[in-house]
């Protein structure tokens, strides 16, 4: 088992982050200096990914622009001797090797993942969320392939969250395997407090073998009446073993205000350019509430 390629779904509507994604893809917002998907295509490639497809809809072009080359811009920063930026720029079209599919209708992340059954093909594939970034000294990514490719089965990420939280995630039923690797046997979506398979939840990131593929094209709608991955994902683990990595690294929801925030402080405090001043500004700001 030898993970290769990878999927990103980002077809969603951006619904909770309205009015700014009414005409900008929520995962083109600029994190620092940065759009979001970047680092999730950073995080894809540095855990050795090689062939990337994102899911796309008809209003998300800007991405499709964003991974490519910008000749006209790229001469004028040549032109002017701004090196750095012109190799920034370039350095984005040249990340890896860039693959989209549109998801024609919005009918859930399951059916997303479904519309990459062509790119795939008898494959194992990671699955990368549009809306998660992922801090971490290893690659996440890298994290579960590694699980994944050592005892040849599907994987997810998982981190424990609170009680109350977990509504808002898939729970899985798992039991210990090794250090932070489970076997999980069951799962659901958004369940209640009394549902809860355990505190370990989803978050964002999956290696999946081609046998999802069959399940998913013929899954009724689920949760919210959509096509919903984890009703394939139990499915599979009911069939065959599944893994769950409880993931070391910090995961930022950048789908929402808050996390979105979140993430644009940390990462700003981290920048050479930014870091140093963003300290000094918010120690002053807090000095003055």
């Amino acid at each position: 088992m030898k993970v290769r390629k990878a999927v990103i779904p980002a077809a969603g509507l951006g619904t909770r982050m309205l009015p700014a994604t009414k005409t900008v893809p929520k995962e083109m917002l600029p994190l620092v200096d940065k759009p979001v998907i970047q680092y999730i295509i950073e995080e894809a490639v540095a855990a050795g990914i090689e062939d990337i497809l994102i899911v796309t809809n008809r209003a998300k072009s800007a991405m499709d622009d964003y991974f490519d080359y910008y000749p006209e811009l790229e001469d004028r920063l040549q032109r002017s001797g701004k090196e750095k930026e012109l190799a920034e720029v370039k350095r984005s079209a040249d990340l890896a090797n860039i693959f989209y599919v549109r998801q024609k209708e919005t009918k859930g992340l399951g059916h997303a993942i479904w519309r990459a059954k062509r790119f795939v093909g008898d494959e194992p594939f990671a699955v990368l969320l549009g809306d998660d970034i992922m801090k971490a000294q290893k690659p996440v990514i890298r994290q579960l392939i590694d699980a994944a490719e050592k005892y040849d089965r599907s994987c997810v990420g998982v981190q424990s969250v609170a009680t109350e939280a977990i509504s808002k995630y898939s729970s899985v039923k798992v039991s210990p395997l090794e250090e932070r690797t489970f076997a999980v046997s069951d799962m659901n979506e958004k369940p209640t407090r009394e549902q809860m398979l355990s505190n370990y939840a989803i978050l964002g990131r999956y290696v999946l073998t081609p046998d999802i593929f069959p399940i998913l094209e013929t899954l009724e709608p689920g949760y919210g009446g959509e096509i919903q991955l984890t009703d394939g994902l139990k499915v599979l683990a009911h069939q065959d073993k599944m893994l769950a990595v409880d993931f070391e690294g910090r995961r930022y929801d950048t789908g929402n205000l808050k996390g979105f925030l979140e993430a644009t402080v940390d990462f700003a405090l981290e920048h050479p350019e930014t870091g140093d001043w963003l300290r000094a500004f918010l120690k002053e700001k807090a000095a003055a509430l």
